[in-house]
């Protein structure tokens, strides 16, 4: 490890086996928690590059609890790390894309660099988010949706969580979370801190045989596809084809702009009970951005050809009631 953290203070770009290794060393337990801060905070100051990001993956990925999901199983995730202060959008827009017939396999964690993460809020709800492989399964299979705890599918993250935790500022490992989902899906809707992360996610996802990839970073500096301006769109929508880059604005869907402070959130308690008001139909910005990131996520799921029709199937997941039970049936 001593000599991985020479080079990164030399400025020196890590391989792409070398930063796995790196990984591996952490992940082991054989690298201490200063080193494993050096390493973060490292990284974090002069950038990831894209051969490191794809080597710290490809070794996260090999510690992950493996999770069997229907091969059409979509994720639905940002990266965090963006202090919006947002309701849990994604979580949300899960939800809904379950109701709107979706499996949906959600990996997600407690809140680690913002104030509610996903099980924070999940769990105020009832959910049981702290299941095994076999629990997961079973909620995928007969719920249509399920929750993958981080810590219960990347063990081998008790070595660094302290570290973050302690660090409380975005890491790669904001970036890694996203792409390492145990179900192993290769569809997924990634919302990232920045334009350059969302991009090399995109590129992650395509060399690591992802099929049905849209990675997206709003002008405004939201993980989500977002109501108040454009949204840069990275989307790769076959196994073998170009990523697409396009700017996207919610006028294109007919739907009004709104600034961020509409679809600001707050603690667990408040961020739950805000989901449920946009699961029981309730009206304006906050079901807004909800149906305009599940018409995306519906894309990468292969549900629907149209982000149009994405709108269309989301807004009658929740009217018909079908959004509020998903939730029910994954409690």
């Amino acid at each position: 490890m001593q000599t991985i953290l020479t080079q990164i203070a030399e400025h020196r770009a890590l391989t792409r086996e070398d930063a796995a290794r790196a990984m591996s060393l952490m992940l082991k337990g054989e690298a201490s928690p200063e080193q494993i801060a050096a390493f973060l905070l490292g990284l974090r100051s002069r950038g990831e590059t894209l051969e490191e990001l794809i080597g710290l993956t490809e070794s996260m990925r090999k510690f992950a609890v493996p999770v069997s999901a229907p091969a059409h199983a979509v994720d639905i995730v940002g990266t965090g790390g963006d202090r919006s202060g947002s309701f849990n959008i994604s979580t949300t827009t899960a939800l809904v894309c379950a109701g709107a017939g979706a499996v949906v396999a959600k990996h997600g964690n407690r809140s680690v660099s913002s104030k509610c993460g996903s099980a924070d809020v999940l769990e105020l709800l009832g959910v049981k988010t702290e299941l095994g492989k076999e629990g997961v399964e079973y909620c995928l299979n007969e719920a249509g949706i399920g929750f993958l705890f981080a810590p219960y599918f990347h063990p081998a993250l008790k070595h660094v969580m302290p570290v973050r935790k302690h660090l409380g500022v975005r890491t790669c490992f904001n970036i890694l979370g996203p792409m390492c989902n145990p179900a192993a899906t290769s569809r997924q809707l990634i919302g990232a801190f920045s334009r350059e992360v969302a991009e090399a996610m995109a590129h992650i996802f395509s060399t690591l045989g992802s099929e049905r990839t849209i990675c997206v970073h709003a002008d405004d500096g939201l993980d989500e596809v977002s109501l108040s301006g454009s949204t840069v769109v990275f989307s790769r929508l076959t196994a073998d084809g170009p990523i697409d880059v396009q700017e996207f604005h919610p006028k294109a869907l007919g739907i009004n702009p709104a600034p961020l402070s509409a679809i600001m959130g707050g603690d667990a308690a408040r961020n739950a009970e805000l989901l449920k008001r946009v699961l029981k139909g309730k009206g304006g910005p906050r079901r807004d951005i909800v149906l305009l990131n599940a018409s995306f996520a519906l894309l990468a799921a292969g549900e629907v050809d149209r982000l149009e029709d994405g709108i269309q199937r989301a807004a009658e997941a929740i009217d018909s009631g079908n959004a509020r039970l998903s939730l029910e049936r994954l409690v």
